[in-house]
């Protein structure tokens, strides 16, 4: 089995993590810098849904969505 020595085992790891980087730009890195883009879209999608008919009113032992990032007010 041959060793790969010198430049051409410099070739195969920057390959292998150009790969890596070139995988996870459209996966993590775009969104992250593009957030405004994401809200935007959201927002469009999210304008023709009646909130009120999807999500259930106190019947069952369902409750509504609350903000869990929100601060609690005893």
């Amino acid at each position: 089995m041959a060793y790969l020595k010198g430049w051409k085992y410099v070739a195969f790891i920057s390959a292998f993590v150009g790969s890596i980087g070139l995988a996870t730009y459209p996966i993590i890195i775009y969104p992250m810098t593009h957030v405004d883009d994401y809200k935007k879209s959201q927002q469009e999608n999210r304008a023709q849904l009646d909130q009120s008919r999807i999500q259930p009113e106190s019947g069952g032992n369902l409750s509504k969505w609350t903000n869990p990032f929100e601060k609690k007010t005893n």
